[in-house]
């Protein structure tokens, strides 16, 4: 519900961090991008938003599990059929190994279609000796050094590759690449450990029999539902010129239909700034990226801020604190949700926290450290009496070398063979169906444990 002392623009009047630092004499132009951008036709409908909303609240009740995956940052160059593909191609094989195992219903979300802005610790950096602008994503600037000067073109540039996405995701899920008689093609050919690679064989070949037989009795072409998902996008709702001109009313509401979901980053999570007054007038469910420097406090005036009516699906609490520190503030933002009485549905972002720089210089991630995170989020979580309700990752669907271990058991010596991240390291292919295995496994010990647990409970009454 829309507040009374919100409108479209309140925020111009708060202090802001993280907008692109444009020279004086693109301000013109840059009216009349935005002007341009608010005229177009919306990219999503508000009734797949309200959708969106309403698995959110399931996930965050238990009864559907999050898949919140893709791209740090995404280039305009990647703007091709095949990358799409297989985006949604690792998308779709995670989230059949996620209901096959773990026996939930997935609702998946893209990190895509829009995610082309990234914030910055510093408007300029060093490369090659020589001071220039920061990159702050292909909707601000451009890589290379030549390309750094913040050109408001680039955000119609960023509406129009947003709008190829989702039309041509929208294209391949009605064209049936989602339906379970497609043939999705899984690649195990990185996976070095055999015994790995045994136990995945292994695993797709129940899952393979259990489609033979719903084959055979005719269930895919009879069943409704079968032959399409639904792929929801999302991004950083990072430069607000460019998010207000997104913002469309429906009825009462303000809706950003640019995203189904959009979220506030870590560095601009401000209660008196801009980026928390925008969020708070629009009807989108919403992310919070809640890090080791986020208060209890904070977080419990941050959700009466964002969600004063307590709507169920609204707030999703992205948690990334990295695998040594989740013992400790993953409990401390449990319990101050609790104390607040917020309904919340809780994500785990466990590739931020867990970064670090090579001797060499390259930024990675160990997917061990990854798994460890996500795990013990389950417990704490299940230990609480919380609802663990995803995850949330960056990876993508091709086998780059970004990152470190999992079953392709990549070393760092081997990171610059396909580093070609502009941002932050992705898990790759491989590394991302670990993930899926991996977390499948705890997560149906889970249940089983809560099932036997429930049992004791029934002798004890009887």
């Amino acid at each position: 519900m829309m507040a009374d002392d919100w409108s479209l623009s309140s925020w111009r009047s708060k202090p802001i961090k993280q907008q692109p630092p444009y020279p004086e004499e693109s301000k013109e132009v840059l009216k009349d991008v935005i002007s341009q951008i608010s005229q177009m036709p919306p990219i999503v409908h508000h009734g797949e938003v309200d959708r969106l909303k309403a698995d959110i609240a399931a996930a965050g009740r238990g009864e559907k599990l999050i898949l919140h995956g893709g791209d740090c940052a995404e280039r305009f160059q990647d703007c091709t059929s095949t990358m799409i593909e297989n985006k949604l191609r690792i998308l779709l094989q995670m989230s059949l190994v996620f209901t096959w195992q773990a026996h939930i219903p997935v609702v998946r979300i893209l990190r895509g279609a829009g995610q082309f802005a990234k914030p910055r610790s510093s408007n300029y950096e060093t490369v090659d000796g020589k001071q220039v602008p920061s990159f702050r994503g292909d909707n601000v600037n451009g890589f290379d050094i030549s390309e750094r000067t913040p050109d408001p073109n680039r955000l119609m540039r960023a509406f129009f590759h947003s709008s190829t996405t989702c039309n041509y995701i929208r294209a391949l899920l009605g064209g049936g690449f989602a339906s379970l008689q497609y043939p999705h093609a899984w690649n195990l050919d990185f996976i070095r450990r055999e015994d790995v690679r045994g136990d995945y064989n292994s695993i797709l070949a129940e899952l393979d029999h259990g489609l033979g037989f719903l084959r055979a009795a005719r269930v895919l072409d009879t069943t409704p539902g079968v032959n399409t998902v639904d792929i929801n996008i999302s991004h950083e709702g990072l430069v607000l010129d460019y998010e207000e001109a997104l913002t469309k009313k429906v009825g009462t509401e303000y809706y950003n239909l640019g995203s189904h979901f959009l979220w506030i980053g870590d560095r601009t999570r401000q209660l008196d700034g801009a980026h928390i007054e925008y969020f708070r007038g629009i009807a989108n469910p919403i992310g919070i990226k809640c890090g080791p420097t986020l208060g209890g406090d904070e977080l419990s005036e941050l959700l009466l801020r964002l969600n004063p009516a307590n709507e169920e699906g609204k707030i999703t609490l992205i948690t990334r604190y990295g695998s040594d520190k989740i013992a400790q503030k993953l409990p401390e933002h449990i319990e101050a949700v609790k104390r607040s009485g917020a309904k919340v549905t809780w994500v785990s972002d466990a590739v931020h926290g867990n970064t670090y720089t090579t001797d060499n210089g390259f930024k990675t991630r160990n997917v061990s450290n990854i798994l460890a995170e996500i795990q013990q989020s389950c417990e704490i979580h299940q230990a609480s009496g919380t609802v663990f309700g995803g995850v949330h990752l960056e990876m993508t669907g091709e086998n780059v070398t970004e990152c470190v271990g999992g079953s392709s058991e990549l070393q760092h010596e081997e990171l610059s063979q396909d580093y070609v991240t502009f941002c932050d390291p992705r898990l790759n292919y491989t590394q991302s169906l670990d993930i899926a295995f991996q977390m499948s496994n705890f997560l149906r010990e889970r249940q089983q444990l809560s099932r036997s647990d429930a049992n004791k409970k029934r002798k004890l009454v009887n």
